[in-house]
C-alpha cells in the first residue's frame, strides 16, 4: 500500500481493513453486475412477483441492464457508470424488434428508464445486505422526470352513439359495464358468469388477464386493493343477465365471438378503436373508458373513498390526486353556487 508519508500508509491501511471487515471478502469479487442480476432476479424477486411483472423484470435486465453494464464487477460498479447508463437508455435504448420495422425513434421513455432504475437499485440494495459491496451506486443517479400526460375522456355528448354502436356490434353489456364501473380491461376480460351475484346486484373481481411473451394469462389482480366487489345498476345486471343467455355453457362473460375462449385483450381494443371510429369521436385509449367513469362519478356527486374502492385504488388521496382536473371543476362549482346563494341575499 503506498503513500507519500508513513501517516498516510496507517490511514489507508485502517480503511482497507475496515473496509475488509464490513465486506464479505470470500464472495465479494465473484460476481459481475450481470451474474449477480440474475441471481437476485431468481432467488429474490422472481418467487414474489406477479406474472406480468415478471415479463417487465425480464426484460429490463435481459435487454437494458446486462448489455449496457452486465460486463462491470459488481465491487467496482460506479454512480457515474450507472447515471452514463440511464442516459445512454433514454438517448437511444429501444430494442428493435425482429420482424418489425426499423424504429425511427429509438428513445426510451422516462417510464421505462425509471422502472429500470427500481429493479437495480433493489438488486443493488440485496448486494449490500450481504455484503457484496460497500453501498448503493445507484443511489445517486439523476432520473428523468416522468411526463404528464393529459387525461382524455368520452365526452359525454358521445356515450350514446359509443354504446349504440357497440350494440350494433353486439358487444353492449361489455362497454356498458365498463362505463359503469371503470374496471381495467384485463379485469372485465376475465369475468365469469359466477363473479356476478344478481341478487345483491354485485360483481366480484379477483382475476385479471394479461398477455405475457405472446400467450393470455390470467392471474390475481394488480394489487391487494383491486380484489373488490362492485355494486351494479339494475340496468346492467339485465345487460349481463341477457348477455349471459347467449351463450349460457360458456364460462366467459364475453367470450370472444370467434373462438368462445376468452376474448383477447388486443382484439377487444381494436374494437374500442373501431367504435370511435364509427362515431366520428376523436380516438382515446380504452383506459380512457376507466378516466371517464371517474371523472362522471365525481361530477354526479359520488364521493372519492367511494370512488376509490370501486376503482380498486390503495389510496382515496391517490385518486383524488389522479383526477384534480374533474375535483377542481367541483370546487368551482361549488364555489359558484354558494356565491350564487349570498348575491341573492344582497339584492
Amino acid at each position: 500500500m503506498l503513500g507519500k508519508t508513513q501517516a498516510e500508509v496507517k490511514e489507508k491501511l485502517k480503511t482497507a481493513i475496515s473496509e475488509s471487515q464490513r465486506l464479505d471478502v470470500s464472495k465479494a469479487g465473484n460476481y459481475t453486475v450481470a451474474s449477480w442480476v440474475r441471481t437476485w432476479y431468481e432467488v429474490y424477486a422472481e418467487p414474489r412477483i406477479r406474472p406480468n411483472t415478471k415479463s417487465y423484470y425480464t426484460n429490463y435486465i435481459e435487454n437494458h441492464i446486462i448489455p449496457g453494464i452486465g460486463d462491470v464487477p459488481l465491487d467496482k460498479l460506479t454512480t457515474i457508470q450507472i447515471q452514463r447508463f440511464y442516459n445512454n437508455l433514454q438517448k437511444s435504448g429501444r430494442v428493435q424488434r425482429k420482424n418489425f420495422p426499423e424504429l425511427k425513434d429509438k428513445s426510451l421513455s422516462p417510464r421505462v428508464v425509471r422502472g429500470v432504475h427500481t429493479l437495480l437499485h433493489n438488486c443493488l440494495e440485496q448486494a449490500v445486505a450481504e455484503r457484496l459491496i460497500l453501498s448503493n451506486p445507484a443511489q445517486g443517479c439523476k432520473l428523468p422526470q416522468l411526463e404528464k400526460r393529459e387525461m382524455r375522456i368520452l365526452p359525454q355528448e358521445k356515450i350514446g352513439m359509443y354504446l349504440a354502436e357497440a350494440e350494433r356490434r353486439g358487444l353492449l353489456a361489455a362497454f356498458y359495464l365498463e362505463l359503469t364501473t371503470g374496471l381495467r380491461r384485463g379485469e372485465l376480460l376475465a369475468l365469469q358468469w359466477t363473479d356476478l351475484d344478481v341478487e345483491s346486484k354485485t360483481l366480484s373481481i379477483t382475476k385479471q388477464v394479461n398477455r405475457i411473451n405472446g400467450e393470455l394469462v390470467v392471474s390475481p389482480p394488480k394489487t391487494r386493493n383491486s380484489v373488490r366487489t362492485l355494486a351494479l345498476p339494475q340496468q346492467a345486471v339485465d345487460l349481463l343477465i341477457a348477455e349471459h343467455q347467449k351463450h349460457p355453457r360458456n364460462p366467459y362473460l364475453f367470450p370472444s365471438p370467434k373462438t368462445g375462449t376468452m376474448y383477447d385483450p388486443d382484439a377487444f381494443r381494436r374494437t374500442h378503436d373501431k367504435i370511435l371510429k364509427a362515431i366520428g369521436a376523436e380516438h382515446i385509449r380504452f383506459h380512457d373508458l376507466r378516466h371517464t367513469f371517474a371523472t362522471l362519478s365525481l361530477k354526479s356527486g359520488v364521493d372519492v373513498k367511494t370512488l376509490s374502492g370501486a376503482l380498486g385504488h390503495y389510496s382515496a388521496g391517490f385518486t383524488l390526486n389522479t383526477y384534480t382536473h374533474a375535483t377542481a371543476q367541483m370546487k368551482q362549482d361549488a364555489a359558484d353556487a354558494i356565491g350564487g346563494v349570498i348575491s341573492q341575499q344582497m339584492r
